[in-house]
């Protein structure tokens, strides 16, 4: 059995009335109505918009806080000619803020230059060392975006040298607010503005809205990209800024970014939410990663064709090596999250020397993918002592509360629940590692339920069309708070299945139905893929999306969760005891003391037991590796009466005998070996067994057998592993001989288990392990 990762929700469809009228009102499919009326839709007035968004619905600016002020302050600047800088954020959505900002104050005639802190250097949000730099160095008036609201001691620099901040800001609001000289937040306290989920950059547009006193259109794929990579709300006023923000980097209007979208590999003409959540956002993510992310700001506004192509190539491949590091740094911590110390943990600290801790929150997000635990990763500094790093939690932990009672251990700490990101002495590590720990007890962690899975309606392959996918885009764009709709695949049979990528760690498929095969990529979902072979308990769920390739266009199944009912069954027998075969987490079995001796001599890191030692339920609900093939079937039952229920199992059924294939000794072959002891003596089989096998022209293995036999039953006597025959020895019927019973056995096995087909094999052990 594999435990689905969430908790499948089916989408309740009650109110069937509303869901036809919507259908018929707006002219949308019964899946699209569900959808619509699901998440709230429910009236013409609620539905139109939605469908429809218009520029009209977005919010007069002057209903923010402080807006008039902001306003008036900058054109007061203007007129006296003040130098303005507008300081900003090194990710996506800072810099984009920047950008549109700095455009804004240069189109009305600003004094205006722009700063953005490093990453490293700087840390996050207002620098006192900086501001008081901006200052001598001129500046009269700081405009922050996409930070702010926490720089009480910058501000209070910038107050006393009587320079005047405006904050605009949309992160969350800390108790004592900065004595800023204005600021604009769309959840100021006491303030009206009907919604709360702009960006950054949504922020840094409303203002530019107020200074330019028209809607200014041509900003809105600034506000398209910030928006999406912040992971803000696709609704109400964001949902207009952002289709028509869309709508607007379709055009091409800015080079830095024509070119940047080209380097990508997209098609500028139909770019999505999609496009520029995975690939424009991330190349901008990457220069405040991995350095300055001035350059990003440099690419935004730049008018010239060719600085904009040298930009987009140097970000471009930035981006690359930080997608290297990434690789680089999740794989080395995701074996020490699955260490034997760490498998027990429910929430982790891992540590490494050297990682770039610019990268590091992307690598903690990963691990929480993977294995679905709050998990903090830091780079250890060895000039230092010191270790940094970020934090992601999962729904229900609040990860900040587990560190913030424990500030002392540490030398820098903040975040939020859902993310933190720190410095502490490495000395530090393992007792803030035991915090974590005991905070996981406290919150307890280990009865959270799952997080929810919504899943819209099931459907069959050959209803996972163009057309119903066409549909769903009306809903368009897609994200936080519009979640793209997921489907339960029903009616399939599986088929291609593939491990892809350059460690196989992602997996394709191919769910067949009656009439249309439905493609299926599944990412990290590798390790699945010999679970899912000629299994049919296995249930799948995900989003559809456009595939095109050498100009033919299909519907693809995104993966986003699979459960596997049942102790699925994995096939890999083999002949040969690699390494490779021992890399899997799991609970290795052997039957044989020899190969338990072979596989002691190849130093693997791994839980290796004895199949006559098995504890009462001990493979319960572990994966099951059986190295060997056991001597009789009988063995094989009994390892999993005793043991339990895996969760699944793994068959290597290694054998270096082939009993079966060998088979039993002919009369002739008995009577050949019979008649050479009666006549030879003194047969050193240490030396000369392999001469003894192609004298008598008897397989080397069955002789051995055949010796065994003749010494059980007193044939022949072995002195020091020399042989010799017996005088006048006792007439015996070989039949009842223990060997000849055991060898029996041995061919029974392997003809069951090595010798059938998959399909068999994997038959005979469920019935094997399921009946009482």
């Amino acid at each position: 059995m594999l435990n689905a990762n969430y908790e499948w929700n089916h989408v309740d469809s009650e109110d069937e009335a509303t869901i036809d009228e919507v259908a018929s009102k707006f002219n949308v499919s019964p899946v699209t109505a569900k959808i619509l009326v699901g998440r709230g839709y429910k009236t013409d007035d609620a539905v139109d918009k939605f469908l429809h968004p218009k520029l009209d619905q977005c919010y007069d600016p002057f209903l923010m806080h402080d807006m008039k002020k902001t306003v008036e302050r900058i054109q007061s600047a203007i007129e006296q000619g003040q130098q303005i800088t507008v300081y900003g954020d090194y990710d996506a959505d800072g810099l984009t803020s920047t950008s549109l900002m700095y455009e804004t104050l240069l189109t009305i005639g600003a004094n205006v230059d722009y700063y953005i802190p490093d990453r490293f250097k700087d840390g996050y949000g207002p620098n006192t060392d900086v501001f008081n730099r901006l200052i001598d160095n001129g500046t009269e008036l700081i405009v922050t975006v996409d930070n702010g609201v926490a720089g009480n001691d910058a501000i209070d620099v910038a107050d006393k040298k009587n320079v005047d901040v405006i904050v605009t800001d949309h992160h969350e609001l800390p108790e004592k607010l900065p004595d800023a000289y204005a600021i604009v937040h769309p959840r100021y306290p006491g303030a009206d503005y009907p919604f709360g989920d702009l960006s950054g950059v949504g922020v840094a547009f409303k203002v530019a809205w107020a200074l330019l006193e028209e809607f200014p259109t041509e900003l809105l794929d600034l506000v398209a990209i910030g928006e999406i990579a912040d992971l803000v709300s696709v609704t109400d006023e964001n949902r207009v800024l952002i289709t028509y923000g869309i709508q607007q980097l379709r055009m091409g209007m800015r080079p830095g970014i024509h070119e940047l979208v080209k380097i990508a590999g997209l098609n500028e003409q139909t770019l999505d939410e999609t496009n520029i959540g995975f690939g424009i956002a991330p190349r901008l993510n990457a220069i405040g990663r991995m350095g300055s992310a001035r350059p990003g700001v440099e690419l935004l506004t730049c008018l010239d064709d060719e600085e904009a192509v040298s930009l987009a190539t140097e970000i471009d491949a930035t981006n690359k090596d930080r997608q290297n590091l990434v690789a680089e740094i999740s794989s080395q911590a995701l074996e020490q999250a699955k260490s034997d110390e760490n498998n027990s943990r429910e929430a982790l600290l891992i540590a490494g020397n050297g990682w770039h801790t610019g990268v590091l929150g992307i690598v903690a997000s990963r691990i929480v993918e993977q294995l679905g635990k709050p998990t903090i990763v830091v780079g250890i500094d060895e000039k230092t002592g010191l270790a940094k790093g970020s934090g992601r939690s999962i729904e229900g932990f609040d990860l900040f509360k587990a560190i913030d009672g424990h500030r002392e251990l540490t030398e820098a700490f903040g975040g939020h629940k859902m993310a933190v990101g720190l410095t502490v002495k490495t000395d530090m590590i393992n007792e803030l590692r035991g915090c974590l720990d005991q905070s996981a007890t406290d919150q307890r962690l280990s009865d959270l339920p799952k997080q929810s899975l919504q899943i819209t309606s099931e459907l069959t392959p050959d209803e996972a069309n163009l057309d119903l996918y066409n549909e769903i885009e009306k809903l368009a764009p897609f994200g936080t708070g519009n979640a793209r709709p997921i489907f339960s695949i029903t009616k399939f049979k599986l088929d291609n299945i593939k491990q892809i990528g350059k460690d196989n760690s992602h997996l394709k498929l191919s769910l067949d139905g009656s009439e249309t095969k439905l493609s299926a990529i599944a990412f990290n979902k590798g390790e699945l893929a010999p679970l899912l072979v000629d299994n049919d308990n296995v249930k799948i769920a995900g989003t559809l999306d456009e595939n095109e390739w050498h100009g033919n266009t299909n519907i693809q199944l995104m993966v986003k969760d699979v459960k596997i009912s049942g102790i699925p069954v994995i096939d890999e027998r083999t002949n040969h005891l690699s390494i490779k075969l021992f890399e899997r987490d799991s609970t290795y079995v052997c039957f044989n003391h020899t190969v338990i001796k072979q596989l002691s001599q190849m130093n693997l890191n791994i839980q290796l037991i004895d199949a006559k030692e098995i504890q009462s339920g001990q493979l319960n609900n572990l994966e099951v590796t059986v190295v060997d093939c056991p001597p009789d079937l009988d063995a094989f039952r009994d390892l999993f009466k005793q043991g339990g229920k895996p969760s699944n199992i793994r068959l290597l059924l290694y054998q270096n005998d082939d009993a079966y294939l060998n088979g039993m000794p002919t009369r002739q072959e008995l009577g050949k070996l019979y008649k050479f002891v009666n006549t030879h003596h003194d047969v050193n089989l240490r030396t000369q067994l392999d001469t003894l096998s192609s004298f008598l022209k008897i397989n080397r293995n069955k002789l051995i057998f055949m010796i065994q036999m003749f010494f059980e039953v007193g044939f022949v006597k072995i002195d020091d592993g020399v042989l010799n025959g017996v005088d006048n020895p006792s007439n015996v019927d070989l039949k009842t001989s223990t060997a000849f019973n055991n060898r029996q056995q041995l061919i029974e096995s392997e003809k069951v288990l090595i010798y059938s087909n998959s399909t068999d094999l994997r038959k005979w052990v469920l019935d094997c392990i399921t009946s009482d």
